[in-house]
């Protein structure tokens, strides 16, 4: 994070908890017309009359999910809240509202919260979503990021993990790896800021790769997608951990098992070339490499006239009886079992 030594910095205790939620959350506006208070008061209230709600949360925390050494304050309110909208689209619903609660140390200027919040508000406007309440708090280790997104689909729209059924297609939307890659190349220049501060890194050829880990974007347009091609996946989860992890996830709700070709990996060629860059294997990031915030699928073999040649949507794989386990089939034609190596937190 690289600041301006001369600017003038506010201290937080200057505001007061409420005078700072006050601050942060002035220029948010109401868009939804399922919002019908937001914040300001003890609670939301939101009316979704004849629709099913979804709900989930994640939590963002520094050193373990996010180095502020490299990530902008900005981009991190963005990527905070996509992390969440993601997981609304992998239900196959639409995202509506999100809560954001922080905690954060006194290390923090007013101005510093201003830019995160910026982020965070950049998101709710392309995204169309209102931000409708949240909490801050102190923090002794840095800064902490929840947010919790709802939305709302009709019942029979919802899609959920556990409906892959054998012969079903598996479909992945966008490419894989890239964010891992740009954490890599991150990684690698900060090793070498600190041996000199005074180089500044070129990091032209690694601007997709790089993108894709400080500002991902979720995937509101294949939920559009999907209704306008009138299908309907079957089973439905967002790329957050890992394609591996995340096919796992999938077989073990459904109770199937799955054929992957690795020929069929979707790869995009800053990560294919950014992988011989580093000397590692662009099959190995693209199943373990997490944070994409794809959505992966399955879908009925009837539906696939409708996507085929679609450039948002390749079909890698393909379902299976449980008995017939889970398996990479490589491009040598052989079978290896699929294991999880993804994102884990408690590592």
């Amino acid at each position: 994070m690289i600041e301006d030594k001369n600017q003038a910095k506010t201290p937080l205790t200057e505001l007061g908890e409420f005078g700072l939620i006050d601050h942060l959350t002035k220029h948010f506006e109401i868009k939804q017309s399922s919002t019908i208070k937001g914040i300001g008061d003890d609670s939301a209230v939101l009316d979704f009359k004849d629709q099913k709600v979804v709900v989930t949360t994640d939590m963002l925390v520094e050193q373990v999910h996010f180095d502020l050494s490299y990530a902008p304050l900005k981009h991190l309110g963005y990527k905070a809240i996509m992390v969440n909208l993601s997981d609304v689209y992998a239900m196959n619903a639409t995202a509506t509202q999100v809560t954001v609660s922080i905690a954060v140390s006194n290390r923090f200027p007013l101005e510093a919260l201003e830019e995160l919040y910026a982020g965070i508000e950049t998101a709710a406007k392309f995204y169309d979503i209102d931000i409708i309440g949240g909490d801050t708090t102190s923090s002794t280790t840095g800064l902490i990021i929840s947010v919790t997104a709802i939305g709302v689909a009709n019942e029979s729209d919802l899609v959920y993990r556990s409906g892959a059924k054998p012969n079903d297609l598996l479909v992945v939307t966008g490419d894989l790896g890239a964010a891992y890659m740009g954490l890599q190349v991150l990684e690698r220049e900060k090793e070498v800021f600190k041996v000199n501060p005074k180089n500044q890194p070129d990091l032209d050829a690694y601007t997709y790769i790089i993108e894709r880990q400080l500002k991902p974007e979720a995937r509101k347009d294949i939920v559009k997608l999907l209704k306008d091609l009138e299908v309907k996946p079957t089973s439905m989860i967002d790329i957050s951990d890992g394609l591996s992890s995340e096919i796992l996830h999938l077989c073990k709700h459904s109770k199937v098992g799955m054929e992957l070709y690795e020929n069929k990996l979707p790869l995009d060629p800053q990560v294919i070339s950014t992988c011989e860059e580093f000397d590692i294997d662009s099959t190995t990031i693209a199943l373990n490499g997490g944070e994409d915030y794809e959505l992966l699928m399955t879908i009925s073999q009837e539906d696939f006239p409708k996507i085929k040649g679609n450039p948002n949507l390749t079909v890698i794989g393909f379902v299976t009886e449980e008995s017939k386990g889970k398996h990479l089939i490589t491009r040598a034609e052989t079978s290896i079992p699929i294991i999880a190596k993804g994102w884990n937190s408690f590592d």
